[in-house]
């Protein structure tokens, strides 16, 4: 008997069910690398949210794909939501999207119309982010997976990486965050219709529009958060050599995701996250529901911006009329070589 959509699909995962940060470093560290190209400007030798390949001194090719298992259990939903996430590495990396193609996995005897469901979710977003849907592959599999395979252009000049922070740059992040526990307390009956459309309009709504906004301005560095959380992701753009101190106060949230950590409905991703990373994170307070938060993977979460401070109020400005509720969160100075913490919460 076929499957209805509603309960086709189980709600596992999302960037949720991404490998943990410390056991993927492990890994790549092992792998052989690739020949040294003067044309590969962006490899798997850094952090960074993708790939990019000089053409030409006018244009570089960003290269990025990003597929998981649903978490929620409407198909539509779903494909919005995993080609979403997937296009947002493009506008992290300054780049505008050009072609896609559909990574699919799914089960052999079940409903071909709920795959159909999230195939046009995925189509409408690529749609609209302005790209083109060129084709993709499938194969059969116990669970359904869904994601995109994403090219984009930049001019060499103009890629944002995730590693150029300057000292004294401020953190702008536009998206709130909790749409981990929110979705997972949601999954367990325990966060209301408010909080769950809350996290479906936040994962749902494409990075491009922050994106247009900031390459209007010289921004340091970009990255958009991810299945390593607010705290891991940051980290990153740190990378050992500044320290950031967020303003606890100015750090958007779902408001009910901070109520569910609190009552410690929280996700195995965020754990993950604490354990690779806490060693280097310094609260000034106790607040374990806020901590949880910092750590909560985000599926198609915001885009985190370093930017010079003469710069910041004027994009603030243009980005506070977008609905997704961005907010300054801090700033970024050297930091001393014998200080280990990267990341002070105020």
């Amino acid at each position: 008997m076929q499957s209805t959509d509603k309960d086709f699909l189980t709600v596992c995962g999302g960037c949720n069910a991404k490998i943990g940060a410390g056991n993927l470093a492990a890994i790549l560290k092992s792998l052989p690398r690739p020949k040294k190209s003067d044309r590969l400007l962006v490899g798997y030798n850094s952090d960074d949210d993708a790939a990019v390949y000089k053409i030409d001194d006018q244009t570089a090719i960003i290269q990025t794909l990003d597929f998981f298992p649903s978490m929620v259990t409407d198909p539509y939903l779903f494909g919005k939501i995993a080609a979403t996430n997937a296009l947002s590495d493009v506008f992290a990396m300054g780049g505008e999207v050009v072609t896609c193609l559909n990574i699919v996995c799914y089960p052999e005897d079940s409903n071909m119309k709920v795959l159909e469901k999230i195939l046009k979710g995925g189509a409408e977003k690529v749609k609209e982010a302005g790209g083109i849907l060129a084709g993709g592959h499938s194969i059969h599999d116990h669970r359904a997976k869904y994601g995109l395979s994403v090219m984009g252009k930049v001019a060499p000049d103009k890629i944002l990486r995730n590693d150029r922070v300057k000292d004294g740059d401020v953190l702008i992040l536009t998206k709130p965050l909790g749409v981990g526990i929110v979705i997972s307390s949601y999954n367990a009956g325990q966060a209301s219709e408010n909080a769950y459309q809350a996290a479906i309009d936040s994962m749902t709504t494409l990075n491009k529009y922050a994106a247009d906004i900031i390459r209007e301005y010289p921004v340091d560095s970009c990255t958009d958060i991810t299945g390593f959380g607010l705290a891991g992701h940051l980290t990153e753009m740190l990378h050992g050599e500044y320290q950031a101190t967020l303003a606890a106060e100015n750090i958007p949230i779902i408001p009910e995701a901070y109520e569910c950590a609190g009552n410690f409905l929280t996700t195995a991703g965020g754990q993950r996250n604490r354990d690779f990373i806490d060693d280097r994170i310094k609260f000034t307070f106790d607040d374990y529901a806020l901590q949880e938060v910092l750590f909560d993977p985000q599926t198609s979460g915001g885009l985190l911006i370093a930017v010079q401070p003469q710069y910041a109020d004027e994009m603030m400005t243009k980005l506070e009329k977008l609905s997704t509720h961005p907010a300054v969160i801090g700033q970024v100075t050297k930091k001393a070589p014998t200080d280990k913490v990267e990341i002070i919460v105020d």
